[in-house]
């Protein structure tokens, strides 16, 4: 969830920077929640983890992986999930 956003002047005067701040802790409550019921099965899916968008937006940016190439996305984010880092936002625990 988005808590804060400034706008940053720039080196000269047509230009500035947009500092945006966010909350991984409404994410993070709901992950924990799902993972408490056992809400890890659609039908023949499963619910892997609950991740916000502006976290998978700066893996791909760290990554440098276009928001286009579906197979470097899912290496990108099956890498930071299996982590311990960001373990928290995974619901199921099997193995994908």
């Amino acid at each position: 969830m988005k808590i804060g956003e400034q706008f940053i002047p720039g080196d000269d005067r047509d230009t500035f920077h947009v500092k945006e701040t966010f909350d991984p802790n409404p994410t993070l409550n709901q992950a924990a929640a799902l993972r408490s019921m056992g809400a890890t099965h659609m039908g023949e899916s499963r619910l892997v983890a609950e991740v916000p968008m502006w976290l998978v937006e700066q893996w791909m940016k760290e990554a440098g992986v276009a928001h286009n190439d579906n197979a470097a996305r899912q290496e990108v984010l099956n890498r930071k999930l299996q982590s311990g880092e960001f373990s928290k936002f995974r619901v199921w625990d099997g193995t994908y």
